[in-house]
């Protein structure tokens, strides 16, 4: 009886022995092999109109008109929409008549100074007449001829001349200072109307494409709403959602490989150029910027895709499938598992630094 327990139970190792050895014949087993390796970070993509803003008005009122259409060009300056301003128009119109009145009456030709210089110029001959005869007198009166009466009435009219003179210079310089002042006052006053006058016109601030206008005429227009958005109409960029575990390895100048859904069959190749430095919190990417080296003849704002930005690139490395990792640094092989050294990886492979080498047989684990 204890034989055949015996028996049983080494037949029974055997079975066992013989399922494990089987299950390990099944189990796939590859070599370490060398081949070019291109580690990269996945990203998102979307096409975007370079310098692309929302324009928004800088007062509430009711939408007049659109002066444009939507994919109309427009320079830099370019009146895009209209909001109603009766009020601030017939303002500025009278602060203009206003302009005009202070300005022909200190510059014109019948300006009020003219009427005043040429009193002046009358009184300076009459002072020069009256000059001369005092002059003539005071002469005469020195050697007794006329009399005290007639010396005095020149004296008297000398004078007189001489104040006229000085009160009309004193009044043209008093007149001037005030036309000048009323004159800067209307300027001033006609330059606020219009400023006010333009705050009802939204205007385009470069010169480019209005892409998008989201407003109809007799809608309320407010500060707090965009009433368009322009952009370039030449240059476009290609905004990209980075991870934040790895946005440390983007660097400006880095190579991006990208496809575009428009452009299913066409791969385009990119250069980063700028790197904004906030997350966003709720998707917890950074987002990039990089321009095209060839750019497809067609673009539209919001075009979307995929890429994948080069970070660095080796040739003739020893790689293995990342499907062989047990961990993030450990390998099965036909004598157990071994502690391995990994450096560059993409999406598929990762290169072997140490730990096993192109002879060495590893085994998938199972899963």
């Amino acid at each position: 009886m204890q034989l055949l327990h015996a028996y049983l139970n080494y037949a029974l190792l055997i079975f066992m022995l013989l399922i494990l050895v089987g299950c390990d014949s099944k189990r796939d087993r590859i070599q370490p092999q060398v081949m070019d390796l291109t580690e990269s970070v996945y990203t998102s993509v979307t096409v975007q109109p370079d310098s692309l803003y929302q324009a928004y008005a800088a007062v509430s009122g009711i939408l007049e008109r659109n002066l444009v259409e939507e994919g109309d060009k427009v320079p830099k300056g370019k009146a895009i929409s209209q909001i109603i301003n009766t009020a601030p128009k017939l303002n500025a119109d009278n602060a203009l008549l206003n302009l005009e009145l202070a300005k022909k009456n200190y510059l014109g030709s019948d300006a009020v100074l003219k009427g005043i210089l040429e009193k002046i110029e009358a009184g300076e001959l009459q002072l020069f007449n009256d000059s001369i005869n005092f002059k003539r007198q005071q002469n005469l009166w020195e050697q007794r001829i006329g009399s005290q009466a007639q010396y005095d009435a020149q004296k008297l009219a000398y004078e007189l001349s001489g104040n006229n003179v000085r009160a009309l210079k004193m009044s043209y310089e008093q007149t001037r200072n005030d036309l000048e002042t009323k004159y800067r006052q209307a300027a001033n006053s006609y330059k606020n109307s219009a400023n006010t006058t333009r705050d009802f016109v939204i205007e385009s601030k470069i010169n480019g494409t209005v892409y998008a206008l989201y407003k109809n005429p007799g809608e309320l227009i407010t500060t707090m709403e965009p009433v368009a958005s322009v952009g370039s109409s030449e240059v476009f960029v290609v905004e990209m959602l980075v991870d934040e575990v790895d946005i440390v390895k983007i660097q400006i100048g880095q190579k991006a490989l990208i496809t575009l859904d428009a452009y299913p069959s066409v791969t385009f190749e990119t250069r980063i150029n700028k790197i904004y430095p906030k997350k966003d919190d709720r998707s917890q990417t950074f987002k990039i910027e990089a321009t095209f080296d060839s750019p497809p003849n067609t673009l539209y704002p919001g075009l979307s895709g995929e890429g994948n930005i080069i970070i660095q690139q080796k040739k003739d490395v020893l790689v293995i499938p990342k499907a062989y990792l047990i961990g993030d640094s450990r390998v099965e092989t036909e004598n157990g598992e071994v502690e391995i050294s990994i450096g560059l990886q993409d999406l598929q492979y990762v290169e072997i630094l140490s730990g096993i080498d192109s002879g060495t047989y590893i085994l998938k684990p199972a899963e």
